[in-house]
């Protein structure tokens, strides 16, 4: 009977810990993934490799000259290191926490497009 409690007292323990743990907001996890992605080694930000839909495409017509600028030399950049098969020394790599600073540039812009053409679409589908 002692062996039975005991057992039962380790699984509730064990079922108590698994609720406890998340991936959802773990900053190693994410880390990780970011490493793992690779446009890192080219020098390219998160914003850098969206796929460049419509939505996109105004996006970046929105933005500040200067940002353009360092996109196109960003990704002009990564496209060299391509065609050379190989990638940046590590040292110009933008780490995981440049990327969160700097990286989400075009955040704002791509939703206010997104806002703009949701309100086109209600508009169109109220008239």
């Amino acid at each position: 009977m002692a062996m039975f409690s005991r057992t039962l007292s380790l699984t509730s323990r064990s079922a108590n810990l698994a609720q406890a743990r998340t991936f959802v907001n773990n900053e190693a996890v994410k880390k990780w993934a970011f490493n793992l992605s690779g446009f890192n080694q080219y020098g390219l930000y998160r914003d850098d490799v969206l796929f460049e839909s419509d939505e996109v495409k105004e996006a970046i017509r929105r933005l500040p000259q200067h940002l353009q600028d360092e996109r196109a030399f960003r990704v002009q950049r990564a496209l060299q290191c391509s065609v050379m098969k190989t990638v940046l020394p590590k040292d110009q790599w933008p780490t995981y926490e440049e990327d969160r600073e700097k990286g989400r540039y075009l955040t704002a812009y791509l939703e206010e497009v997104r806002a703009e053409n949701a309100e086109k679409a209600e508009w169109a589908k109220n008239a």
